[in-house]
């Protein structure tokens, strides 16, 4: 394990979150913050890819100066910089990698590339999140607009896919619905809140690959049959949202007992993702198998900076850095975790 010689600072900016957290030598968070563009991109009904590069263009270098502030250091202080270099929108993700780069070059610092979905794979093992971190292996559920999979998280660097979705990720799913019920951007919160107002018997939705082998997802027939409910007016909005948030979650939990059968020496179940932060998908999972659920606060479990610097962390105490010539990439599987410079 290598010395750390001082605090890493993080930057995420994959998507349309612009976030700077630092945390000390033990991975305590001594400050965040996080600037959301959920205003800049409303009126559009999702995120803009070139808005949302110039949103972190814009805010980047004042949110980094403000958690090194609060945490009271000075960029000569720190141990390394670690930025989200993948996967995500490209123009995000070259604000972000470059003012680290950047800046770890002109502190003499290392620098590391962080791939955004192992840094929400190693989130549950931040100090002081639980009452123990979990060891390896564990299951990672992540769910949110732009993933859904099952991981098994066997080491640091050592990920095996073992489901992915095979068109739409859950929360685009839930944006989807919410729009053809009426719902404001981003919907899966306002679709909640009104499923809690529904019955979920109300109407019969399909539960796509449920009972099927593998750990594999499927979201569009689900988006497609609401569509024709609401066309035909078959059932009351709340009803609507309330038996399609129960066909996700029973689909969710199906997938979560595959995939503990498909690594039954797991220490724990771990959700992560904006979609985490459901309190019904929460509590299906839950029951879904023995393992215990650990579920970071929704702040973390949303796109942050303090999982970058984490992960940037672990890496450091592996004796692992990056080129200054590491490129982005949009596309970055966590079967690839060497990106080409």
């Amino acid at each position: 394990m290598a010395p750390l010689l001082g605090p890493v600072l993080g930057i995420e900016s994959s998507c349309d979150e612009t976030a700077a957290a630092v945390l000390d030598r033990d991975g305590r968070i001594l400050a965040e913050a996080v600037f959301t563009q959920v205003a800049e991109h409303t009126r559009f009904g999702g995120v803009v890819p070139e808005i949302a590069a110039r949103a972190h263009l814009q805010r980047l270098g004042g949110l980094v100066s403000q958690v090194m502030g609060e945490a009271g250091v000075t960029p000569r202080d720190l141990g390394g910089v670690a930025a989200t270099a993948g996967p995500g929108l490209i123009g995000g993700l070259v604000v972000g990698a470059s003012y680290g780069k950047g800046l770890a070059l002109g502190a003499g610092l290392p620098f590391l590339g962080v791939n955004h979905l192992e840094a929400h794979a190693l989130t549950a093992r931040l100090p002081g999140l639980f009452e123990a971190p979990p060891a390896y292996p564990y299951l990672l559920l992540l769910v949110s607009g732009g993933h859904c999979q099952c991981v098994a998280v066997e080491g640091l660097g050592r990920y095996r896919r073992l489901g992915t979705t095979l068109d739409d990720a859950v929360g685009e799913a839930f944006d989807k619905t919410a729009k053809l019920l009426g719902l404001p951007w981003p919907g899966g919160a306002h679709l909640e809140r009104l499923a809690g107002t529904g019955d979920a018997r109300a109407l019969r939705l399909p539960r796509p690959l449920l009972g099927r082998a593998g750990c594999d997802f499927s979201f569009s027939g689900l988006k497609t049959a609401v569509a024709h409910a609401v066309a035909k007016g078959e059932a009351r909005r709340e009803d609507i949202a309330a038996s399609f948030q129960a066909s996700v979650a029973a689909v969710l939990a199906d997938r979560a007992r595959h995939a503990h059968a498909m690594l039954p020496g797991a220490t724990a179940l771990v959700l992560a993702g904006g979609v985490a932060a459901n309190q019904t998908l929460r509590s299906a999972l839950a029951d879904a198998t023995p393992l215990p659920l650990l579920a970071p606060p929704l702040r973390l479990c949303t796109d942050n900076a303090v999982m970058v610097a984490w992960a940037g962390l672990e890496r450091l105490r592996a004796g692992q850095t990056d080129p200054m010539g590491l490129a982005p990439r949009p596309r970055w599987p966590l079967g690839e975790l060497s990106p080409p410079p």
